[in-house]
């Protein structure tokens, strides 16, 4: 049975983005599979879907979405700073402080399909505690296939470049312990000593807010192999 603080953990946690790479469906698959999921086991543990500003309205209403790009729907993702409107904005690549003065959250792209994509453990840890230290909540995207650290091809192709991967469980626990990120982002293991499922969901609600992946089914797996799930 799933330990509260892991459920805390994993709850809602993944964006769906299957629409792009290293899966690149068709709208028509991708909605197929986040409508399969919404209705599945795991439903508890899926997100948002990840959409382009360009293709939004092909989206089923029903759909809880995450819009990439400046659009009237009530969460956007974007590269530049934005009014909020009543919205929540993630914006990728602005100084925090900037973001905490005009209400916007941060975004930290964790990885992509070659090497050079995958920001250091450093890296990543000096955002949680630059958006610790301005309470400015934040999600990530891209990269994070996998619960924990390791060495994975990058795409699904059959000569796809290796790399290190960071492991979603190291970065979400990282966030609920800033001032030990960089060892927590380089474990192998996860431990919840000194922290509470009363933390953990905390922060979770108002902090690390999700990360986007264009599987739904890749982590869920990799967590089985692990008997989280």
């Amino acid at each position: 049975m799933l330990a509260r603080a892991q459920e805390e953990l994993l709850t809602h946690l993944i964006d769906y983005a299957g629409l792009f790479p290293p899966a690149s469906l068709s709208m028509e698959e991708a909605v197929r599979n986040y409508d399969a999921y919404r209705r599945g086991e795991y439903r508890w543990m899926l997100g948002r879907f990840i959409v382009p500003a360009a293709r939004w309205r092909e989206v089923p209403l029903d759909f809880q979405m995450s819009v990439l790009g400046d659009v009237p729907y009530e969460m956007i993702e974007t590269k530049e700073i934005v009014e909020p409107n009543g919205r929540t904005v993630y914006v990728e690549g602005v100084p925090i402080p900037e973001l905490a003065k005009r209400g916007l959250r941060a975004k930290i792209r964790t990885g992509g399909v070659t090497p050079d994509a995958f920001p250091s453990v450093e890296v990543i840890a000096r955002f949680i505690r630059e958006c610790r230290d301005h309470r400015v909540p934040f999600k990530a995207t891209a990269g994070l296939h996998h619960p924990l650290r390791c060495v994975k091809p990058l795409t699904y192709e059959p000569d796809a470049p290796t790399g290190t991967m960071h492991g979603f469980l190291n970065v979400f626990m990282a966030a609920a312990k800033p001032d030990r990120a960089e060892e927590i982002l380089r474990s192998s293991e996860i431990s919840f000593d000194d922290v509470s499922a009363d933390d953990i969901a905390v922060m979770r609600r108002t902090f690390a807010i999700s990360f986007g992946s264009c599987s739904f089914e890749e982590p869920i797996a990799h967590l089985k192999e692990l008997g989280w799930l």
